[in-house]
This record gives structure tokens, C-alpha cells and sequence, in this order.
């Protein structure tokens, strides 16, 4: 009897044993897979990662600044990598102050979010002609998805006594492109109860992460 109650009890502890370690592996498994959805992973030791956006009017080439704003890029970037930009429109825009996209197809519907986003304002960079940054509502902390390009210095959107709105990037190819969309003949638009929206719209075909460029 004293030898099996010791084998019962050496089995369980046993037994407890394996599922302490399965448990710590699926946590770890679990933190290794929240790592890899927040776009850290992509092109993990590129600062300057580069996208080319191809939209109905012609393509131009973003450079994101990592070591300014990590989170923002990294955010931009797993959307990126989830192809979740394409067949989405401009749509807002307005000559000489800011083209917006990201948010909506092209029949108006709302993109899906991956949640909000720390707000990285005060990272230096400033809001200066074609330079892309995020869109929010009031919260500063509320980005999600949706960007937008200065198409003018607008230092009234950089953080002051208040939070201001994050660049993490600019325009290194291709400006024109935007030039061309800021004065696209725009309305208000019933499906988005907003002005500014084009008449014609303005898609976002494609946004593709260029290979790093590595230096030997």
C-alpha cells in the first residue's frame, strides 16, 4: 500500500510538472505571437524601411523613420504587410493642406483597425511638406489606421502644450504624384457625411515594402 500511494503521488507531481511546462510554453508561444502582429518583425534591423504606394493616379515611394517612431511605423507596416491598404481610397482631400487615405473602401465602407496607437508626436519630427503622418480623433492616443500627407509645412499640428499629430515618414520618390491628387475636384460626400471627399475616386492600389537595401 505505501508503495503505491508514493507511485500515485510521484505520478501526480509528475504530472503537474508537464502541465506547468506546457502552460510556460504556450505563454511564451502566445507572447512570441503578439510579437510578430505588430509589425516589429518586418524588416527588423532596417531603420528607414521604404514602401511603394500605386495608386489610380501613379505610384510614389515612402521613407518611414523607425528610430523616431517605432510604434507608428511598425503599426503602418503590419497593415502594410496585411495587404489591408489595397482598394482603399483617398478621401480626403484639400490643395495645399493634406491628402488622407486608408480608411475606407471605395464604396465608402470602413477598414477594419487593429486597435489604437500611442501617440509619438514629440519624436522631432515636425509636419512639413510631404511628410506622411497619423490621423486621430480628439484622444491623441486614437490613431488606427488611417494617414495622411502634408501637402504644406502645418506647425500647428505639431505638439506644442498639446499633444500634436506623429510623422513617421516622408515622401522620397515620386511628390508630383501627390501634387497631382491634392487637386483632384472634390464634394461633399452623403456616404461619408464630410466634405473634401473626390468626385472621382482616387484608389489606393497597392502598398508594397521595398527590399532593404543592404550596403556591403
Amino acid at each position: 500500500m505505501h508503495y503505491s500511494i508514493k507511485s500515485l503521488l510521484t505520478t501526480i507531481w509528475l504530472l503537474c510538472a508537464c502541465a506547468m511546462l506546457i502552460s510556460a510554453t504556450s505563454v511564451d508561444a502566445a507572447a512570441k505571437a503578439q510579437a510578430t502582429k505588430d509589425g516589429s518583425q518586418i524588416q527588423p534591423d532596417n531603420y528607414y524601411p521604404k514602401v511603394k504606394l500605386v495608386t489610380s493616379m501613379g505610384e510614389f515611394v515612402v521613407e518611414l523613420d523607425r528610430r523616431k517612431a517605432p510604434i507608428t511605423v511598425n503599426n503602418f507596416l503590419k497593415y502594410v504587410d496585411l495587404r489591408s491598404y489595397e482598394d482603399t481610397i483617398f478621401h480626403r482631400v484639400i490643395p495645399g493642406f493634406v491628402v488622407q487615405g486608408g480608411g475606407y473602401t471605395a464604396e465608402f465602407e470602413p477598414k477594419p483597425s487593429l486597435g489604437t496607437i500611442f501617440n509619438e508626436s514629440g519624436n522631432g519630427l515636425k509636419n512639413e511638406t510631404y511628410t506622411i503622418a497619423m490621423a486621430r480623433q480628439t484622444d491623441p492616443h486614437s490613431a488606427t489606421r488611417q494617414f495622411y500627407f502634408n501637402m504644406r509645412d502645418t506647425p500647428s499640428l505639431d505638439p506644442g502644450r498639446n499633444w500634436g499629430y506623429t510623422v513617421f515618414g516622408y515622401v522620397s520618390e515620386g511628390s508630383e504624384v501627390l501634387d497631382a491628387i491634392s487637386e483632384v475636384e472634390t464634394q461633399y460626400s452623403m456616404n461619408l457625411r464630410a466634405p473634401d471627399v473626390p468626385i472621382e475616386p482616387v484608389l489606393l492600389l497597392k502598398a508594397q515594402i521595398l527590399p532593404e537595401v543592404v550596403f556591403n
